[in-house]
Order: C-alpha cells, then sequence, then structure tokens
C-alpha cells in the first residue's frame, strides 16, 4: 500500500530519475551516493520489484513509473498545501512538460510567459516528438504534455488545443533543380528531403498521400531544430513540411509545393489528474496560447 512507502525513499528515487543517476542525486539531496542506493534498494526491497536500471543514464521498469507517479504528484501537492499556506512563497516549485519542437519554436512559450510570477513556477520543459510525448507522461517523467494523442493517459485528463498545419515547402531554386523537369508525384518522392529526427514520419506521410506509394528512395537529411529545420529548406538543402506558422514570415523565400494538400496535426493537452492551482494555471494558458496560434 501506498500509505506504508517511506516518503523519504520515494523522493530519493524521484531524485535519482530527474538527475539521471545516483551521484547527481545526492548532489541535490546532500547525501552520500551511498545513501541514495541504500534508499532505493531498500524501496525495492520494500515493494519486491525492481524499479531502476542501472544504466547510463538510468532508466525506469514499469513499477518505478508507477512510484514516480507517486512521487511527483506527491511533491506537487506537498508545494500547493505550502503556497496555500503561505509558507512556501520564496519556494520555486517545479512543473515538468513535454513539448513537440515546432510548438516550442512558435507558439508555446509566449503561452507560458502569461502564466502568473506569483505562483512562482520554474518549468522543465522535455523536447520530443507530438507523436511520443505522453510516454513521457505515463512513464512519470511529466505532469503534463502536449501531445498528438487524444486518449489520456491513465491517470491524466486531455483536452483539444487545435491543429498545428504543415506544408510541403521548398526554395525556388531547390524546385527549379529537382522538381520543374516532371509532375510532383515523380519529381518529389526522388528529390532530397529534411526530415527533423527518425521519429519524424510527416515527410513521408505526405508522400504517401501523394503518389499512393510506401516505398521511397529517398536523400534524407536529419536536423533536429525546428528553426535550422525551417533555415535548412529555405536554403535548397531539401525540401520539408514546415509549420504554417514558420513558413509566412519567410515570404517568397518558400514556395507552397502543393497548396491544396495541407498537413494537419490536431495537437491535445494531457496532465495528471491532480487538483493543483499550478498546473490548472498553465493548463488555462496553454489553452489560451493555443486558441490564438493554432487552426
Amino acid at each position: 500500500m501506498m500509505s506504508d512507502l517511506p516518503l523519504d525513499q520515494v523522493r530519493t528515487l524521484l531524485a535519482v530519475v530527474d538527475e539521471q543517476s545516483f551521484d547527481a542525486a545526492a548532489a541535490v539531496l546532500h547525501v552520500t551516493p551511498s545513501a541514495v542506493s541504500q534508499r532505493v534498494k531498500a524501496l525495492e526491497q520494500r515493494t519486491g520489484r525492481v524499479l531502476l536500471l542501472r544504466t547510463k543514464p538510468v532508466s525506469l521498469t514499469s513499477s518505478g513509473q508507477v512510484l514516480v507517479r507517486f512521487a511527483r504528484s506527491l511533491a506537487q501537492l506537498e508545494q500547493d498545501a505550502l503556497s496555500e499556506l503561505g509558507l512556501g512563497s520564496t519556494s520555486v516549485r517545479t512543473l515538468s512538460i513535454a513539448v513537440n519542437a515546432d510548438s516550442l519554436a512558435t507558439w508555446f512559450l509566449p503561452a507560458l510567459a502569461q502564466v502568473s510570477e506569483s505562483l512562482s513556477l520554474c518549468f522543465d520543459l522535455q523536447r520530443e516528438d507530438q507523436d511520443h510525448t505522453s510516454e513521457l507522461l505515463r512513464e512519470g517523467l511529466v505532469m503534463a504534455a502536449v501531445t498528438a494523442s487524444p486518449h489520456p493517459v491513465q491517470g491524466c485528463t486531455s483536452h483539444r488545443l487545435g491543429r498545428m498545419r504543415y506544408r510541403a515547402m521548398a526554395s525556388p531554386a531547390f524546385i527549379a533543380r529537382w522538381l520543374s523537369s516532371a509532375p510532383l508525384p515523380t519529381s518529389l518522392p526522388k528529390a532530397p528531403v529534411i526530415v527533423f529526427d527518425r521519429k519524424d514520419d510527416l515527410q513521408d506521410r505526405f508522400l504517401r498521400a501523394l503518389t499512393r506509394r510506401r516505398n521511397f528512395t529517398l536523400v534524407r537529411h536529419h536536423i533536429p531544430a525546428s528553426e535550422s529545420f525551417v533555415d535548412a529548406v529555405t536554403a535548397g538543402l531539401g525540401w520539408g513540411m514546415v509549420p504554417e506558422i514558420q513558413a509566412t514570415p519567410r515570404g517568397d523565400a518558400l514556395v507552397d509545393l502543393a497548396p491544396d494538400r495541407p498537413s494537419d496535426v490536431p495537437l491535445y493537452w494531457q496532465q495528471w489528474k491532480l487538483d493543483s492551482p499550478a498546473l490548472a494555471a498553465v493548463a488555462e494558458a496553454v489553452t489560451q496560447g493555443a486558441k490564438e496560434a493554432l487552426r
């Protein structure tokens, strides 16, 4: 039972996960690495389960994920209670959020800036593809996420933020070199393409819809930074699916290859079911920011 769990051991497990090593957790907790290791081992013995894989960095087992979610919820509720009692006004509370790179580069940070400074929040943002941010929620590594999944992770709520629209874009010089000699369904699969990382399948999805094929011989450039991705497309290194909000300011430097074929990615806000004023304030700010920026 959760009531039988020594809270110092649970908090130690959370520190190891957040700091990604026993040594770093020890520094944060102001104890020795040996003490951290002993607490985690004691918690594993108490639960009868392996909670951490001693890899570099450490990783959680499914049982460890359950306890980390509990520890993070407990820490947030404790901070909220101290704040309401007027005992936590000088302390900074950390709120961990997973967000996709394109949202982070466009509308998300201005939304967070609208959260009241009186809440004394410190944001710990983890960048991840929108199709995978919900996994960080499931693992207990974050308390909220911008995700492409409408289905709430167990213990979470989910509501729709809006649609981020992407367009297949390329520079005029790239079009002249690679796409001018044949129709788009024929020429585009053979042209160099920019992809964000190996989880990014927006370009492949667009090509499948355009050509009704599934296999392509592509020169792929991996550029895992949102602004640099758009810079690469603008420079003519390849074509790519660019967020409409980032394409518009580039003007004539980018050309929409298929104006009648935009790709919309629905985004959702998922968060833990906690009666937390801080979490509620962030959710309100994110929802309002998305309403102004997304379709």
